[in-house]
């Protein structure tokens, strides 16, 4: 009987540590918890809730007939007047909005000891864009962002890449202007997606090339704009060298670069 038991319990034992193993290799090999990639779907739904139509106490009979003409005159002075102040289509210059999460990072694979393949993403909020509709053709667009705030799932990492492969130290700043104007469809107006292919110039690590990135945008209630973005970047053509490190096995030659801006018009 009590060899029984003892068989029972080290199968029990065998069987937990052989779970504890499955569960181990998942967490630090099959495991991926980086972010997706950028798209306009993901952009919109990380945003907070834009609220619901706020509700109010329903007056008694009496008060109703002492208000409904005086509340109706200024509801709809009120609706005239910020319909007019709303701009038509999209024409304007739209500049980040505040609150919102827009960023410019990168998404690179690379090979870490112990842990195996794995996607890295680091992301920097700290970025200015503005972006000029004119005519229904996007004339301007300027999206600077300071790679020295880049943050990733590892402060290693982030530190590393300040003095190798970007060096945002000796290079802080990434820009990218547009070059040649293009049509906006339509449909943005009417708060469609739309996709269009932006012709400018990247600057990253102090070399400046010529690029075409694709973008997609949407017009949300309210006037937000919302615009992303994605480039693959071959490290080479902007003479970036691959980081060294005792806990990095490989890494990609290439990588992407990643855009996410929430957008308001200005007066």
């Amino acid at each position: 009987m009590t060899r029984r038991r003892l068989l029972i319990g080290g199968g029990v034992v065998a069987i937990a540590a052989i779970a504890v193993a499955i569960f181990l290799v998942w967490w630090l090999v099959i495991r991926d918890d980086a972010p997706p990639p950028v798209s306009l779907e993901g952009a919109v739904s990380s945003r907070q809730d834009e609220g619901t139509p706020e509700t109010t106490a329903t007056p008694s009979p009496a008060a109703a007939t002492a208000t409904t003409a005086p509340a109706t005159a200024t509801a709809t002075a009120t609706a005239t007047s910020e319909a007019a102040a709303e701009p038509a289509g999209v024409d304007g210059t739209w500049t980040l909005a505040e609150g919102e999460e827009s960023f410019v990072g990168y998404r690179v694979e690379e090979e870490l000891a112990t842990i195996g393949y794995k996607e890295a993403v680091g992301r920097s909020p700290t970025i200015e864009a503005t972006i000029t509709i004119e005519g229904g053709r996007l004339t301007g667009v300027t999206v600077t962002a300071d790679l020295r705030d880049l943050k990733s799932d590892d402060p290693r990492r982030d530190g590393a890449i300040r003095n190798q492969a970007l060096e945002s130290n000796a290079f802080p700043m990434a820009t990218f202007e547009l070059t040649e104007p293009l049509a906006v469809p339509e449909g943005l107006a009417a708060g469609d997606p739309i996709a269009v292919e932006a012709e400018g110039t990247l600057t990253l690590h102090g070399v400046t090339r010529e690029v075409t990135i694709p973008l997609e945008a949407e017009q949300r209630a309210g006037g937000l704009l919302v615009v992303v973005g994605s480039l693959p970047i071959v490290f080479a053509d902007y003479d970036i060298d691959q980081p060294r490190s005792p806990i990095l096995v490989s890494i990609e030659d290439n990588g992407i670069m990643e855009l996410q801006l929430f957008l308001v018009r200005g007066p």
